[in-house]
């Protein structure tokens, strides 16, 4: 096992990564930008050393100065995290290089599953069902304009590199194609050092389902059941649920049993989600792997009464997978909301600022995953997410009462936050009775949805 790690993050999931270093027996070492000083995981950690500014391209994404801040420390092992570094091979490779274990999937691995269009590749080689589109890269316009006449619109212009929503674009004509496609390559440059983009059919109103699997470095690799993500704004996550309304069991057969095989054909190793989209009639289409641990593992670790991050750590020291995971079966339902920064009365614009008054909620079933305190700093450099509520009951119904409860507990002053419009999703008739799907966070907003508190 080892005797140090450093976490390549920041927020809520380098806290979350320290906790379980703790209760492992493992030192900690946290990395932190100027902004970042008045962090908890900095507080918390075993030693904290700072790398750098504001600016992510000179402190959470700057290589070198990560590398050298677990040398100093003399760690022996490095967690990406999400976001930032996770999904990057090259980093992986110079972990490996300097002899520091990247806690995370092979270099290799990373390369094909995390490369959106390399990923469709090997899902259409292991006879995983994928969406129609381009075979690769659409390297101009004018391709992009023809694979959008053979597929016919609407379509999806996306990146092939990182996540969060960026580098995605929706086009229902030529017109709309033609700067979509200008745009969506502009900000996944800017995001991720990669403006490569490819198209697909885009499917109208879809679930978006992912499912949780893990990999060891002896073969073995298990599903732990799906997440539903469909509650989104502008693709990025706003409340996710775990099982999904949609599921019926022979449908999460057939997904965990093409996400195993997936898995299997690359070889795959630690934390990963294979994300699909799942139309009303229960067919399913690969869309993307995301090879790192997910903001929303909460609740699968909930319902699956795991802790995933332990079992990266552990995985990546050589051990086998547990038999509590090998074997884990769901319990009841967990949902999580996304406690985000922003001002939904005004379009969602971030609200950085000072935490004037801080309470959290708890009791029974109730989990907070958060770096946020009385007097905490926002600072205005990074995501907007500040806290994840996640609530567990014996039922779905049973999950929305108690999520309302604490949703309505939590007190946060001085900042807006969008808490008040989670709580009218949980109030919602619809979402209520599991009838809603990815363009449901839009068509709430169109008809102006009251905001509840």
């Amino acid at each position: 096992m080892f005797k140090k790690i450093l976490i390549a993050n920041r927020g809520e999931i380098a806290l979350r990564i320290i906790r379980a270093c703790k209760e492992l027996g493992i030192q900690s070492v946290a990395i932190y930008s100027e902004p970042d000083i008045d962090s908890l995981h900095v507080q918390f950690a075993d030693e904290a050393i700072c790398i750098g500014p504001a600016n992510s391209s000179e402190s959470y994404l700057k290589i070198d100065r990560i590398i050298s801040a677990a040398e100093i420390a003399d760690a022996d092992a490095i967690h990406p995290g999400y976001g930032f570094l996770a999904e990057n091979a090259h980093f992986a490779e110079v972990c490996a290089s300097c002899n520091i274990k990247f806690i995370g999937p092979t270099p290799e691995a990373i390369r094909l599953m995390g490369d959106k269009n390399s990923a469709r590749d090997c899902a259409r080689k292991a006879g995983v069902p994928i969406s129609p589109g381009s075979d690769g890269i659409v390297d101009s316009e004018q391709e992009a304009l023809k694979i959008a006449r053979k597929i016919g619109f609407p379509v999806m212009i996306k990146a092939v590199a990182g996540g969060g929503g960026r580098g995605m674009r929706i086009a229902s004509n030529e017109g709309s194609l033609v700067q979509g496609y200008h745009a969506a390559r502009m900000e996944a440059d800017k995001a991720f050092g990669n403006g490569a983009v490819y198209i697909e059919k885009f499917i109208v109103n879809p679930h978006h389902i992912e499912f949780q699997v893990f990999g060891d470095q002896h073969g073995r690799i298990v599903h732990l059941g799906e997440r539903d993500c469909s509650l989104q704004r502008r693709n990025q996550k706003i409340v996710e649920e775990c099982p999904s309304p949609l599921m019926s069991p022979e449908l999460r057969e057939k997904m965990g049993a093409a996400s195993i095989k997936l898995c299997e054909t690359v070889g795959y190793q630690n934390a990963g989600t294979i994300e699909y989209l799942v139309d009303d009639d229960g067919n399913f289409y690969f869309m993307e792997m995301n090879t790192r641990i997910q903001v929303e593992h909460p609740i699968t670790e909930e319902v699956y009464g795991c802790d995933l991050v332990k079992q990266q750590i552990q995985v990546a020291a050589g051990e086998h997978l547990d038999s509590h995971v090998v074997n884990a079966t769901p319990r009841g339902h967990a949902i999580e909301c996304r406690v985000n920064a922003e001002d939904p009365e005004k379009n969602f614009m971030p609200c950085p600022g000072q935490i004037g008054l801080y309470y959290a909620p708890g009791g029974r079933g109730v989990r907070i995953d958060s770096h946020a305190y009385a007097g905490y700093p926002i600072p205005p450099n990074y995501d907007s997410m500040i806290a994840k509520v996640i609530a567990t009951a014996s039922s779905r119904t049973a999950c929305i009462h108690r999520m309302s409860r604490a949703l309505n507990e939590y007190m946060i002053t001085d900042v807006k936050t969008t808490i008040p419009f989670q709580l009218a999703i949980m109030h919602n008739d619809h979402f209520r009775m599991g009838k809603y799907h990815t363009g449901f966070v839009e068509q709430l907003l169109r008809d102006g949805v009251p905001l509840m508190r």
